[in-house]
């Protein structure tokens, strides 16, 4: 799906996503990815729900986001409650959805100025 939102100068925006890529500004990524509205972190290393584990999320918590958009895919999956404990321990804010559902929310709270973080799921598909 594409999206067109009027972004703030020099902000990242989510342009468009499918399946297996997501479009930020005027860069396709097709792995797993932390975006905030002034920073990106290309290649996170978890693919899938099942390849998330907590010292992930530890590196999601550093980056002292207000709130946590965890974008798990093609389908909305829950990741073990250990798993979330860094978040949870540092007082932030985690919000789980599909990553196209995440997609969408980061826009909306990036453009209200919130230090939002979408850890976006982005699992590469094989061949054929």
């Amino acid at each position: 799906m594409k999206l067109h939102l009027d972004a703030r100068t020099g902000e990242n925006r989510v342009r468009g996503y499918d399946r297996t890529s997501v479009r930020i500004n005027e860069t396709t990524y097709r792995r797993s990815l932390l975006l905030m509205p002034e920073e990106i972190v290309a290649d996170w290393p978890p693919a899938t729900l099942a390849d998330l584990r907590a010292e992930h999320l530890e590196q999601v918590a550093a980056l002292a986001p207000e709130v946590v958009l965890l974008g798990t895919g093609a389908r909305l999956c829950f990741p073990p409650r250990a798993t979330l404990a860094p978040l949870h321990h540092a007082g932030i804010g985690v919000e789980i959805m599909s990553t196209d559902a995440a997609c969408r929310t980061y826009n909306i709270l990036s453009g209200e100025g919130r230090r939002v973080l979408a850890a976006l799921l982005i699992a590469e598909q094989a061949a054929g």
